[in-house]
């Protein structure tokens, strides 16, 4: 069994899928859709999406996008997002592939986004680091993300939940995750980041989240 292939089975969290899927469904989030447009803003060429869930963003791209592959490992994420893509404004491809094996040519997009899948990952450093091989010279990371609070006591409790029994019950998230710095420490330059306090529709307290872009240098 090659590592790739062992990553991706342990990505398998279907009881999870159901449940963010059922949270998710009916009115879209107008605060979220916000954040997510505001992610996608100004885009376009070829673009990869890491994590794309059943395809919340999908219907968000702009015209200017030429191409979205849509990488997705979870099973029923998966095919939820395949039946959201036959109805984007742009063109979509949902494949199967984990963050730290992109199925993508080196420096083929122009573009990758990371929305609420950093916390996930099994290795972030790899992951960030795919992302930086396939994007060409220049490219852009746009990426939103929940992150570790500032104050003391938060982020005790946010490790806390991490060590004991969060990413059991929320799919593999982590809570407590310095994704600024790790983007930094993956070889992309920040150039726009804001951190705001927010909880994007699921039932945990708001918490500490940024977005913004990054450039591979």
């Amino acid at each position: 069994m090659t590592p790739e292939r062992k990553q991706a089975e342990e990505v398998d969290h279907p009881r999870f899928a159901r449940i963010y899927m059922r949270m998710k469904s009916g009115d879209r989030d107008q605060a979220e859709d916000e954040h997510r447009r505001t992610l996608l803003a100004g885009l376009a060429g070829d673009v990869i999406e890491v994590g794309s869930g059943h395809g919340l963003n999908f219907p968000l791209y702009p015209d200017a996008v030429e191409k979205v592959l849509a990488v997705e490992p979870e099973a029923l994420l998966r095919e939820a997002a395949g039946k959201e893509a036959a109805a984007a404004p742009v063109e979509v491809e949902v494949v199967d592939g984990v963050a730290g094996a992109l199925p993508a040519p080196d420096s083929s997009q122009d573009a990758a986004i990371a929305s609420l899948v950093l916390c996930s990952v099994s290795d972030q450093d790899r992951a960030l680091r795919e992302l930086r091989r396939v994007l060409r010279p220049g490219g852009e990371l746009r990426f939103y993300e929940h992150v570790v609070a500032h104050k003391r006591v938060p982020a005790a409790l946010q490790r806390f939940a991490d060590a004991t029994f969060w990413p059991r019950v929320a799919g593999g998230c982590h809570m407590a995750r310095d994704t600024r710095t790790a983007i930094e420490r993956a070889g992309f330059a920040i150039e726009r980041i804001d951190r705001f306090q927010f909880s994007p529709g699921v039932p945990v307290p708001r918490m500490p989240h940024i977005i913004g872009v990054a450039r591979s240098t």
